[in-house]
Protein backbone atom coordinates (compact mmCIF):
# COMPACT_ATOMS: atom_id res chain seq x y z
CA UNK A 1 0.00 0.00 0.00
CA UNK A 2 1.15 3.24 -0.75
CA UNK A 3 -0.02 6.38 1.21
CA UNK A 4 0.58 9.88 -0.57
CA UNK A 5 0.97 12.48 2.16
CA UNK A 6 0.98 16.79 1.45
CA UNK A 7 2.66 17.33 5.18
CA UNK A 8 5.83 16.15 5.86
CA UNK A 9 5.61 16.00 9.13
CA UNK A 10 2.51 14.71 11.33
CA UNK A 11 0.81 12.91 8.45
CA UNK A 12 3.95 11.03 7.69
CA UNK A 13 4.43 11.02 11.95
CA UNK A 14 1.45 8.96 12.48
CA UNK A 15 1.41 6.91 9.51
CA UNK A 16 5.02 5.59 10.38
CA UNK A 17 3.55 5.01 13.74
CA UNK A 18 0.71 2.76 12.52
CA UNK A 19 3.60 0.62 10.32
CA UNK A 20 5.26 -0.42 13.55
CA UNK A 21 2.04 -1.75 14.94
CA UNK A 22 2.75 -5.31 14.94
CA UNK A 23 -0.47 -6.17 12.78
CA UNK A 24 0.15 -3.92 10.79
CA UNK A 25 3.98 -4.82 10.56
CA UNK A 26 2.55 -8.78 9.64
CA UNK A 27 0.16 -8.15 7.38
CA UNK A 28 0.81 -4.24 5.11
CA UNK A 29 3.12 -3.31 3.32
CA UNK A 30 3.20 0.43 3.96
CA UNK A 31 5.28 3.56 1.89
CA UNK A 32 5.03 6.76 2.65
CA UNK A 33 5.65 8.76 -0.20
CA UNK A 34 5.62 12.81 0.52
CA UNK A 35 5.85 15.74 -2.43
CA UNK A 36 8.89 17.34 -2.12
CA UNK A 37 6.85 20.47 -2.61
CA UNK A 38 4.56 19.73 -0.27
CA UNK A 39 1.79 19.01 -3.10
CA UNK A 40 -1.99 20.13 -3.54
CA UNK A 41 -4.58 17.65 -3.53
CA UNK A 42 -5.05 17.44 -6.90
CA UNK A 43 -0.43 16.75 -7.53
CA UNK A 44 -1.04 14.00 -4.74
CA UNK A 45 -3.88 12.38 -6.13
CA UNK A 46 -1.77 12.73 -10.25
CA UNK A 47 0.95 10.92 -8.17
CA UNK A 48 -1.24 8.27 -6.61
CA UNK A 49 -2.97 7.71 -10.00
CA UNK A 50 0.17 7.60 -12.01
CA UNK A 51 1.52 4.72 -9.45
CA UNK A 52 -2.05 2.86 -9.60
CA UNK A 53 -1.18 2.24 -12.67
CA UNK A 54 1.99 -0.47 -11.52
CA UNK A 55 0.78 -3.74 -11.25
CA UNK A 56 3.06 -3.98 -8.19
CA UNK A 57 0.79 -1.50 -6.05
CA UNK A 58 -2.43 -3.06 -4.49
CA UNK A 59 -3.68 0.35 -2.89
CA UNK A 60 -3.17 3.88 -2.80
CA UNK A 61 -4.71 6.05 -0.58
CA UNK A 62 -3.99 10.12 -0.25
CA UNK A 63 -3.92 12.11 3.22
CA UNK A 64 -4.77 15.49 2.54
CA UNK A 65 -6.59 18.59 4.15
CA UNK A 66 -9.44 20.63 3.14
CA UNK A 67 -7.83 24.31 4.94
CA UNK A 68 -9.99 26.54 6.22
CA UNK A 69 -10.71 29.93 5.42
CA UNK A 70 -8.83 29.66 2.05
CA UNK A 71 -9.38 25.76 0.57
CA UNK A 72 -6.84 24.08 -1.61
CA UNK A 73 -7.55 24.74 -5.23
CA UNK A 74 -9.70 22.21 -7.23
CA UNK A 75 -10.74 19.60 -4.29
CA UNK A 76 -13.58 18.62 -6.24
CA UNK A 77 -11.29 17.55 -9.28
CA UNK A 78 -9.08 15.79 -7.23
CA UNK A 79 -11.81 13.75 -5.42
CA UNK A 80 -13.44 12.88 -8.98
CA UNK A 81 -10.02 12.09 -10.37
CA UNK A 82 -8.97 9.71 -7.41
CA UNK A 83 -12.43 7.90 -7.96
CA UNK A 84 -11.99 7.21 -11.32
CA UNK A 85 -8.20 5.94 -10.92
CA UNK A 86 -9.02 3.87 -7.77
CA UNK A 87 -7.18 5.99 -5.26
CA UNK A 88 -9.17 5.95 -1.68
CA UNK A 89 -8.86 9.31 0.19
CA UNK A 90 -8.75 10.27 3.96
CA UNK A 91 -9.50 13.44 3.79
CA UNK A 92 -9.51 16.28 7.21
CA UNK A 93 -11.27 19.02 7.58
CA UNK A 94 -10.20 21.82 7.75
CA UNK A 95 -6.97 20.16 8.33
CA UNK A 96 -4.59 16.60 9.65
CA UNK A 97 -4.77 18.49 12.99
CA UNK A 98 -8.48 17.92 13.69
CA UNK A 99 -7.96 14.25 13.04
CA UNK A 100 -4.95 14.60 16.43
CA UNK A 101 -7.93 16.29 18.63
CA UNK A 102 -10.43 13.57 17.96
CA UNK A 103 -7.94 10.92 19.94
CA UNK A 104 -8.18 13.20 22.98
CA UNK A 105 -11.63 14.63 23.01
CA UNK A 106 -14.88 15.07 20.35
CA UNK A 107 -15.10 17.96 18.21
CA UNK A 108 -18.38 18.84 16.60
CA UNK A 109 -18.15 22.81 16.26
CA UNK A 110 -16.74 24.59 12.54
CA UNK A 111 -12.95 25.06 13.24
CA UNK A 112 -10.56 26.90 10.97
CA UNK A 113 -7.33 25.48 10.11
CA UNK A 114 -5.01 27.79 12.44
CA UNK A 115 -7.50 27.25 15.76
CA UNK A 116 -7.50 23.39 14.88
CA UNK A 117 -3.48 23.36 14.82
CA UNK A 118 -3.61 25.75 18.10
CA UNK A 119 -5.94 23.16 19.68
CA UNK A 120 -4.09 20.77 18.42
CA UNK A 121 -0.32 21.38 20.23
CA UNK A 122 -2.53 22.69 23.04
CA UNK A 123 -3.81 19.01 24.15
CA UNK A 124 -0.54 17.28 23.31
CA UNK A 125 1.95 20.21 24.02
CA UNK A 126 4.12 20.33 21.17
CA UNK A 127 5.76 22.94 20.30
CA UNK A 128 5.82 22.69 16.11
CA UNK A 129 4.03 20.05 13.36
CA UNK A 130 5.92 16.85 14.30
CA UNK A 131 4.17 14.55 16.65
CA UNK A 132 5.27 11.77 18.86
CA UNK A 133 2.73 8.73 17.22
CA UNK A 134 3.47 6.98 20.48
CA UNK A 135 1.46 9.02 22.15
CA UNK A 136 -1.60 9.06 19.32
CA UNK A 137 -1.80 5.73 18.31
CA UNK A 138 -3.04 3.89 21.43
CA UNK A 139 -5.89 6.84 21.22
CA UNK A 140 -6.78 5.47 17.40
CA UNK A 141 -9.63 3.87 18.06
CA UNK A 142 -11.93 6.77 20.03
CA UNK A 143 -10.27 9.10 17.26
CA UNK A 144 -12.29 6.28 14.58
CA UNK A 145 -15.31 6.49 16.29
CA UNK A 146 -15.97 10.10 17.17
CA UNK A 147 -14.50 10.45 13.03
CA UNK A 148 -17.44 8.28 12.47
CA UNK A 149 -19.88 9.73 14.29
CA UNK A 150 -19.14 13.14 12.57
CA UNK A 151 -19.61 11.51 9.48
CA UNK A 152 -22.52 10.30 10.35
CA UNK A 153 -23.78 13.68 11.32
CA UNK A 154 -22.69 15.04 8.07
CA UNK A 155 -24.34 12.48 6.42
CA UNK A 156 -27.97 12.72 8.11
CA UNK A 157 -27.78 16.53 7.41
CA UNK A 158 -26.83 16.70 4.05
CA UNK A 159 -24.05 18.18 4.48
CA UNK A 160 -21.65 17.71 1.83
CA UNK A 161 -17.72 17.61 0.90
CA UNK A 162 -16.18 20.76 1.16
CA UNK A 163 -18.70 21.91 3.31
CA UNK A 164 -18.14 18.81 5.92
CA UNK A 165 -16.49 21.06 8.80
CA UNK A 166 -15.33 19.33 10.98
CA UNK A 167 -14.79 15.92 9.50
CA UNK A 168 -11.54 13.61 9.17
CA UNK A 169 -11.75 10.25 6.64
CA UNK A 170 -8.70 8.77 8.61
CA UNK A 171 -10.75 6.47 10.35
CA UNK A 172 -11.19 4.66 6.62
CA UNK A 173 -7.85 4.50 6.20
CA UNK A 174 -7.04 2.97 9.48
CA UNK A 175 -9.91 0.20 8.79
CA UNK A 176 -8.38 -0.55 5.65
CA UNK A 177 -4.63 -1.07 7.52
CA UNK A 178 -5.75 -3.03 10.14
CA UNK A 179 -8.00 -4.90 8.06
CA UNK A 180 -11.15 -3.22 9.78
CA UNK A 181 -9.31 -4.55 13.22
CA UNK A 182 -9.65 -0.11 13.93
CA UNK A 183 -12.33 -1.25 16.17
CA UNK A 184 -11.62 -4.40 17.31
CA UNK A 185 -9.27 -3.38 20.26
CA UNK A 186 -5.68 -4.33 19.27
Amino acid sequence: MLVFCEGANSEPDYVTGLKRLPHVLRNTALNIEIHPEHGTPMTLVRMAAERRKDPEVDECWCLFDVEWPKHHPNLSEAVDLAKRAGVRLAISNPCFELWLILHHRDHTQFVDTGSAESESRRLDGRKGKTIDAARYVPLRQAAARRAELLERRHTKDGTRFPDDNPSSGMHLFLNAIEGGGAFSGR
